[in-house]
């Protein structure tokens, strides 16, 4: 997996048939609330990713009886965990590097009454504050200490009691976190400004099938009654909506016929609408989205005539994740958009990459961008260029594929950290992507 760069020949057409991954962001919940059951917990469609492979080796360490039945199918029983474990140099490494090890806190609490974890790594993006996770769990009773001088986040709590908690921010590993560490409390806990992504309707899906007591998934207002155990299930995992997302973009942007298999329609919210707004065509066949091959597309205007502006927020609202590809996806496009990322403070950044490309983009300040879309008169050229991010790492993927002559991306350590396998799978559609 330890590839360096990505060497990019662009200006080919893509036609075919793609299916997504498995979702990183569900997966890294659902692999944690393995550790709420000494049931065997089956798991179908996880992504073979860095991140999600790392996440399950150090379940595996945690004492966790891994089994592979098969292509993204796992099974999982926790019947013997070794929570010394947490207290190894080995974990505090293998943590570290890794943002979604936060995720073990709320199961460990709710069966073990204890649990720590390193300072996480991950993107740069900005500042990711862990407080929601924190302040949900001391509500619940436990305490907590954060070491400054190892960097550890310790909690404790010989009970959980139901609380009515208001989150700070809709989290949705906060939301997840809290979840899991209250199905086993004593009473009552009503978690308001729950994040509720289908992420987190598919975690409390799993929870109740497992027998917790969850009601108001896909609201704000989660209402968890406690119960003594929960049991063993089967879980299949939704299709990565961030990744339906960049195929659109990347189908547009390459003028490339495309069906994007098995999208699970009903779970992508205003995903499909918002790329729609950029002028980009699609056709929903069953739970397919066929997007034809378009030479030209327009970027909507408001309704009085004013410039089209796309903003990510908490779901059901446009997913931050998204946003990068979203603004990708403009530059060949006719019109101007005004590309708003509200919620990371450093995720515009990598524009000044496309902007070396040939693109025409303002970065107003850390948060806004504005795209003139050159309708496909200017293309763009290849540059070397390096990841910042997951999905930035995508945009600039898709913009080197649109762009005329070779580029390389290093640092694509970031884009196998989220897309499985996204090089194989690409050149299976008539791309030419190179590990170097």
């Amino acid at each position: 997996m330890e590839s360096r760069a990505f060497v990019v020949e662009g200006g080919r057409k893509l036609s075919g048939e793609i299916v997504p991954q498995g979702a990183k962001n569900e997966a890294l919940q659902i692999l944690c609330a393995v550790l709420l059951t000494e049931e065997k917990v089956t798991i179908h469609n996880i992504p073979n990713i860095l991140d999600v492979m790392k996440l399950i080796e150090i379940l595996g360490d945690l004492g966790v009886q891994v089994t592979k039945l098969g292509e993204g199918s796992y099974e999982f029983i926790a019947d013997n965990v070794n929570i010394e474990y947490l207290e190894s140099p080995e974990f505090n490494q293998k943590a570290a590097k890794l943002r979604g090890s936060i995720m073990v806190l709320g199961p460990l609490l709710a069966r073990y009454g204890y649990a720590k974890v390193p300072k996480p790594g991950g993107d740069k993006i900005g500042r990711r504050r862990l407080d929601t996770h924190f302040l949900g769990f001391t509500k619940l009773g436990a305490s907590f200490e954060y070491d400054e001088n190892d960097a550890f986040y310790k909690i404790d709590a010989s009970s959980l009691e139901g609380k009515y908690i208001l989150l700070d921010e809709p989290s949705v590993t906060g939301t997840a976190n809290v979840i899991m560490a209250a199905v086993m409390a004593k009473g009552v806990t009503t978690i308001y400004n729950a994040a509720c992504e289908p992420y987190i309707q598919q975690l409390c899906r799993m929870l109740n099938r497992m027998g917790a007591n969850i009601e108001g998934a896909g609201s704000n207002l989660l209402k968890v009654e406690g119960v003594e155990r929960l049991g063993g299930t089967t879980h299949t995992m939704l299709p990565d909506m961030i990744e339906i997302g960049s195929f659109i973009g990347m189908a547009a942007m390459t003028g490339s016929e495309l069906t994007i298999k098995d999208c699970r329609l009903d779970q992508l919210g205003q995903i499909p609408a918002t790329f729609q707004k950029l002028g980009i065509q699609m056709e929903f066949r069953g739970d397919d989205i066929y997007i034809p091959a378009q030479e030209n597309y327009k970027i909507d205007r408001f309704i009085d005539g004013s410039i089209l502006n796309i903003a990510d927020g908490p779901w059901p609202m446009f997913t931050p994740d998204l946003l990068s590809i979203i603004l990708v996806s403009a530059i060949k496009a006719k019109g101007t958009v005004l590309v708003h990322q509200k919620m990371f403070e450093s995720r515009l950044f990598f524009v000044d990459k496309l902007i070396d490309m040939g693109a025409q983009i303002i970065l107003s300040d850390p948060h806004r961008a504005t795209v003139i879309g050159s309708n496909n008169e200017r293309p763009l050229r290849g540059i070397s260029m390096t990841s910042p991010d997951i999905r930035a790492g995508v945009a600039l993927l898709i913009a080197a594929m649109a762009a005329e002559g070779e580029s390389t991306i290093y640092n694509i350590e970031q884009i196998d950290r989220g897309y499985q396998f996204i090089d194989q799978r690409l050149n299976a559609l008539g791309a030419n992507i190179r590990r170097v």
